[in-house]
């Protein structure tokens, strides 16, 4: 496409019900697909200067949309488990602050044995991704160790988002496998 102007007063009476409906199938909230739908508006709006036009302008809102997904439910996902228990395990009022996290176990405070373990199941996991072929163990690594995003790697290896997610399959089946063999 040689014509990379995009015209944003036309968004919402083009792409909404259909970036709607898209979004409500992956989150089945009205309230959360609208907020997100709105939010890609808004960073579409933002991001306008760095459309290529090297895909149609609905293309490009889906695309800003798919990351808006995958940010929500990797917020969801992250803020699992954080959330203060105020319940008192005791009904004698004389123990006021005596609350049930006080009573669960510190997840810091890690004995020999934990340590241990920890180590040994790292170096278990290492020897098995040196068994991997070379593309799958760097694949893998930047992925589900270091944390990158797909567009990252797919940019630094020079493959396709499909490819990836066929290495990545491959190396978890592959180190699975491996662990299975020398860690359990």
């Amino acid at each position: 496409m040689t014509n990379h102007k995009i015209d944003p007063n036309n968004w919402i009476k083009l792409y909404s019900d259909y970036l709607f409906n898209y979004t409500i199938t992956r989150v089945s909230d009205r309230e959360i697909a609208q907020d997100l739908v709105s939010e890609t508006f808004l960073a579409g709006l933002k991001s306008m200067v760095n459309f290529k036009g090297e895909a149609s302008e609905r293309t490009w809102l889906i695309s800003i949309l798919k990351r808006k997904v995958i940010d929500h439910y990797r917020k969801i996902n992250s803020n699992k488990g954080k959330a203060e228990v105020r319940m008192s395990y005791n009904s004698d009022t004389d123990s006021e602050g005596d609350w049930l996290e006080e009573r669960v176990a510190d997840p810091f405070d890690k004995t020999a044995e934990d340590t241990l373990e920890n180590s040994e199941l790292g170096e278990a996991i290492h020897n098995c991704l040196g068994k991997l072929p070379e593309k799958q163990a760097e694949v893998f690594k930047m992925k589900t160790i270091l944390g990158y995003d797909t567009e990252t790697i797919c940019n630094e290896l020079n493959i396709t988002a499909s490819n990836l997610w066929v290495i990545i399959h491959r190396a978890r089946t592959a180190l699975a496998d491996c662990m299975e063999k020398s860690w359990f």
